[in-house]
């Protein structure tokens, strides 16, 4: 089957997509976004969100045939160019990325989370961010980056 939509802004078309195929697969392997990781396929741990329609989703529970026509924004999509997002700015500047398996999911669910909520409580983002699941670390540094992205978006308005 063919599937057309748009990604991060730009029209795509992946063809020969098999029935049973990700969405997650698609955007890695036939429009080669890496961001979005593969790691447990079932929806737990959060490494593949990306938007779907404005709404963070793991893009491994997606079939592929569902994006039809539909608007997806990657955590490559994020960034303005070669300027990075300030979420993903403050990720690296509090040393949120280790392995990185994690951070494109954590960034996007944690952008959202922004979006809605301009100034966070640190519970606040903990349940935003409980469905991604980081094998490094004890969160801190990560709590910390959104912190200060919210900090600073919220400064800039």
């Amino acid at each position: 089957m063919r599937v057309s939509f748009t990604v991060n802004g730009r029209e795509e078309t992946a063809d020969d997509v098999w029935e049973g195929e990700s969405l997650l697969y698609v955007l890695r392997e036939r429009v080669g976004l890496p961001g979005a990781k593969n790691a447990c396929e079932q929806g737990e741990c959060g490494s593949c969100t990306v938007y779907l329609d404005g709404a963070p989703v793991c893009a491994c529970l997606v079939a592929a045939g569902q994006a039809e026509g539909r608007r997806i924004r990657t955590v490559e999509g994020l960034a303005e160019g070669d300027r990075l997002d300030p979420l993903q700015e403050a990720f690296v500047e509090c040393g949120a990325v280790q392995c990185g398996f994690c951070t494109p999911g954590l960034i996007v669910q944690a952008h959202d989370l922004i979006e809605r909520v301009p100034r966070p409580s640190d519970a606040e983002i903990r349940e935003a961010l409980a469905g991604n699941l980081c094998r490094c670390t004890g969160y801190e540094k990560i709590i910390e980056a959104v912190r200060l992205a919210a900090a600073r978006k919220s400064a800039a308005e």
